[in-house]
């Protein structure tokens, strides 16, 4: 089952939060990742002409995510980039020390003429930032300083 996200309205009036949750962790990362690439431009009027590959690697999942989604604002604002689709591949090593997540973006130049742009996030804050299990479901909530 993919997993899924909401945008919410009262939780941080100056900014913009989600929760997002999936059956899974990598559902999890794909929901949030979903949610953010959908904050910045609606993903169906970008076009698949710029393509980065992005590996990284920490101790604690809530880290991980929390450092994905920045790079994701990272690569929007340092090569000018909205995104179309982001595949991801979430992985622990063998010694349970370290979560490596492996994702292939594709988008394209900012263009307001042809793309629905939507907000310009400038970060992931750690206001409310949570990463939680209940039973066999993962939820993140989310902030996002726009």
């Amino acid at each position: 089952m993919p997993g899924s996200f909401r945008f919410l309205d009262d939780i941080a009036l100056a900014d913009m939060a989600f929760d997002a949750e999936g059956e899974s962790l990598p559902a999890l990362f794909e929901a949030a990742t979903h949610a953010l690439i959908e904050s910045l431009a609606d993903p169906v009027t970008i076009t698949e002409t710029w393509r980065h590959t992005v590996d990284m690697e920490e101790a604690d999942i809530e880290t991980l995510l929390f450092e994905w989604l920045g790079r994701l604002v990272y690569l929007k604002d340092a090569q000018g980039v909205v995104f179309h689709r982001a595949t991801l591949s979430l992985t622990q090593n063998t010694a349970l020390t370290a979560w490596h997540l492996h994702a292939e973006l594709t988008g394209a130049p900012v263009d307001p003429a042809t793309q629905d742009l939507r907000s310009d996030v400038k970060g992931v804050t750690k206001h409310l930032y949570a990463v939680t299990q209940e039973g066999t479901s993962w939820k993140a909530r989310v902030v996002l300083d726009v």
